[in-house]
């Protein structure tokens, strides 16, 4: 086939492109700054479940509103602690998940009272039954780093901005009324009876307060601990524990009130401080820690002054403002917005973990130093895919060695031995599947990531892979697949380990272990002991080496053969080797004819009411989900670049807009972001491990990545429009572009790239087996 690649070629196209276009117009207002176009609401509602309170990039402290605390099984749609239509709010606590499928958190709740002291939250339908407050929605304002809200039944102004280990709030209280401020150890996000293991409460001598609670959540025995204090003189106090399931039978403390103990330990605590009759704003200064209550005192002095709202405010706008004019991007105004805000939520975690002096609480429930700053707040299983390889290109160098780093050290210190899989605070919850910190790791280091021990990295690495009681792993080793009579999920596991040993393979290379990398390059090639050529699926199989039946392609059901899926998004995840998949497909042809049957599949009769997480439905493509997210590029492996062209277009229109309900998912810890983020550029991490971006088309007129040592990367649209889908040509720095992939050097050297887009598809460009990205086995002769 002859491929576009000539600049006479370029030339032409240009002209035919741009024929039609809109004529010139005069100059557009000024742009929103990067920082203005954030709308901190955007995910608020529907599944997104993102909070609009408070942070500073990657920050500890999270301090945002809390609407509602529902019970275990009902806590899906508050797994935030926010949702934009509730009608009130019941506090402000200091940790929350950004877009999680799942919930936790909510430490630290208090919430400014100034009428009758009320103990209990009360009911939303019901004012004034207990402390939670109507408030005004015109009222509310949100930018990053910073939230505001009028509480009407308190009639109270709320402010809340955030450092990096500090939480600061200013409250204005009615002249004439008293001021008091409840904090209530209780309750969390994804509560249930018996989740406070145990707490306390201490009153010290210079007011400070300070504390902590050991939850059984979705991280068991998960400490958090405490200090807070306030920028007026208390005139009284309580402390109380409400709980009369189990009685104490001990001595009794000194003090014989809730108004003259100075310390309250129980598992249902509660404090209210008293402040009078006051003129001005009430501050209250907020840190935490996963070590000790002296770790969050040291937290609390370690950033700002004491009482200096709005001087952390600017300092942490000057933080966000930095992160977010690392890339400069022209756009219509609502795309603009939308990837602003993916920026935004993409750059929230994984969050800082260790304290001001460097002491982390580890998987084994001790204390440990280091020289690094730790994070954590992990979700891998839907993060590897494009939230951390987007880090590689827009976080500094050495927030992407931290956070390897952090993995790493985790690991040493494990009690199994092996990596975090769906970590936070330091503590393991076992969610979801694979070993995908190994992807993230290897990623890191094979983009030249400095300050990475490799050694150590690779024996982290291994170490989860051969862990065998872990998810099925021996059966894995020993069989080549994961049985589905032995581990649930099985299918999904096979193809997912097989992923994550390609990647150690790769680094075991970089490392010069040729044993390794032999070893695992044989395990790679896994993923196809699950592929059943007869129906062409991805299936389960039994230990005596049978497919699982009766099949159905189209079942969601957890702890089933897949997780979280099904078998039309699980058939195409092989990213190590996609072009053999395409061979097992059937060819070219086949694949793309599959793929369309995936995307323009009738769902009429299908229930999936019962799985949370499965939204964002084009036909069995499943955007608000992970194992999708890359399927919208296949078409480029299988010689149809256009098509993915088209499906791209297809997909943003559809499941992103700018609004509260603008993600179809949950933006699972800024996976959903980055995935919009790479795509608005115009390419995509298939394949993170391989150094390469597949390329999709672009959705901006002008991107520009402002990189380390003062590069620039400049993604330029010629013709961009609605009517304008389809790229005509691509050239990098000048010469025109034949393959369907771009390189992370390539990138960080600097430069530009520029596509032509015009209204008909391209037929010609990038559908070459040469053209096309990199591929384990290759790619078979059509």
């Amino acid at each position: 086939m002859r491929r576009i690649g000539q600049g006479t070629i370029w030339a032409a196209v240009l002209v035919l492109a741009l024929a039609g276009c809109a004529t010139a117009q005069e100059a557009p207002p000024p742009l929103p700054t990067p920082f203005e176009a954030v709308d901190p609401f955007i995910g608020t509602a529907g599944k997104g479940h993102t909070f609009p309170g408070a942070v500073a990039p990657f920050g500890m402290v999270q301090l945002s509103p809390d609407t509602d605390y529902r019970p275990f099984r009902q806590s899906y749609d508050w797994a935030s602690g926010y949702r934009y239509d509730d009608p009130t709010i019941m506090g402000f606590s200091h940790t929350h998940f950004s877009g999680t499928g799942h919930s936790d958190l909510g430490d630290v709740l208090i919430t400014p009272i100034s009428g009758e002291l009320k103990w209990d939250p009360g009911a939303a339908d019901q004012p004034g039954s207990g402390y939670r407050s109507r408030y005004s929605k015109a009222s509310e304002t949100a930018e990053p780093g910073y939230y505001a809200v009028s509480l009407t039944d308190s009639a109270v102004r709320a402010e809340l901005t955030a450092g990096v280990r500090i939480g600061l709030h200013r409250y204005s209280f009615p002249r004439g009324a008293p001021a008091r401020v409840l904090l209530d150890l209780r309750n969390s996000i994804y509560d249930y009876p018996g989740k406070v293991l145990w707490s306390r409460i201490r009153l010290h001598p210079d007011g400070t307060v300070t504390g902590f609670r050991e939850t059984r959540g979705w991280a068991p025995a998960r400490q958090l601990y405490f200090a807070m204090r306030f920028s007026r003189p208390m005139v009284g106090h309580e402390l109380k524990d409400r709980d009369e399931a189990i009685p104490y039978n001990g001595f009794r403390q000194p003090g014989r009130t809730p108004a003259d103990r100075d310390q309250v330990q129980g598992r249902q605590l509660e404090a209210a401080f008293d402040f009078g009759e006051i003129a001005g704003p009430l501050l209250v200064k907020v840190a935490v820690s996963s070590v000790d209550e002296a770790g969050a005192i040291r937290n609390l002095e370690s950033e700002g002054g004491e009482f200096d709202f709005d001087g952390t405010r600017a300092v942490t706008r000057r933080a966000w403002e930095e992160a977010l004019n690392v890339v400069e991007i022209e756009a219509a105004p609502e795309m603009r917005t939308t990837l602003y805000t993916a920026l935004y939520h993409a750059l929230i975690a994984p969050s800082v973990h260790g304290d001001a002096d460097g002491r982390w609480r580890g998987p084994d429930q001790q204390v440990h130093q280091s020289d690094f700053t730790v994070h954590s707040t992990f979700s891998l299983w839907d993060t590897f895919r494009a939230e951390h390889p987007l880090l590689t290109l827009v976080a500094p160098p050495a927030r992407n060695a931290d956070i390897v780093n952090s993995l790493i050290a985790a690991q040493q210190v494990s009690p199994y031995g092996i990596l975090p899989v769906w970590s936070f605070h330091g503590q393991e919850t076992w969610t979801m599947i694979g070993y995908h910190a190994v992807p993230v790791i290897a990623d890191a280091y094979l983009k030249g990531i400095p300050g990475i021990d490799g050694a150590a990295a690779l024996a982290a690495m291994t170490a989860s892979a051969t862990y065998r009681p872990y998810g099925g792993l021996g059966d894995y080793m020993d069989l080549g697949y994961v049985p589905i009579d032995r581990e649930p999920e099985a299918a999904s596991k096979t193809v997912e380990y097989a992923y994550d040993d390609w990647t150690i393979a790769r680094m075991a290379e970089r490392l010069g272990r040729g044993d390794v990398a032999a070893q695992f390059d044989r395990r790679a090639g896994n993923w196809r002991n699950t592929f059943d050529r007869d129906t062409g699926f991805v299936r389960a199989r039994l230990a005596d080496g049978s497919y699982r039946t009766p099949f159905d392609p189209t079942a969601i059901n957890y702890g089933s053969d897949y997780t979280e899926g099904n078998a039309w998004q699980y058939s195409w995840f092989a990213p190590q080797d996609l072009g053999g998949l395409v061979n097992l497909m059937g060819g070219d042809a086949a694949t793309v004819a599959k793929l369309d049957a995936m995307f323009d599949f009738d769902n009429t009769g299908l229930d999936y009411s019962h799985a949370e997480d499965i939204a964002g439905l084009i036909g069995q493509y499943i955007h608000g989900n992970e194992p999708s997210h890359h399927t919208g590029y296949m078409y480029v492996y299988a010689g149809a670049p256009w098509r993915t062209q088209a499906r791209l277009t297809q997909i943003v229109t559809s499941q992103y807009h700018a609004r509260p309900d603008g993600l179809a998912g949950n933006d699972d810890v800024g996976q959903m972001s980055a995935w919009l983020m790479f795509t608005a550029m115009g390419f995509y991490p298939v394949t993170p491990g391989s150094n390469q971006y597949v390329i999709g088309r672009p959705f901006t007129d002008r991107t520009v990545l402002n990189l380390p040592g003062g590069k620039r990367f400049a993604i330029v649209t010629d013709g961009l429009a609605d009517d304008h889908p389809y790229i005509q040509a691509i050239m990098l720095n000048g010469v025109p572009l034949a393959r369907t992939w771009i390189g992370h050097e390539e990138i960080m050297a600097g430069g530009e790239l520029r596509f032509l887009m015009g209204r008909e598809s391209n037929m010609t460009w990038g559908v070459s087996a040469e053209a096309r990205p990199y591929s384990m086995t290759g790619y078979p002769a059509n």
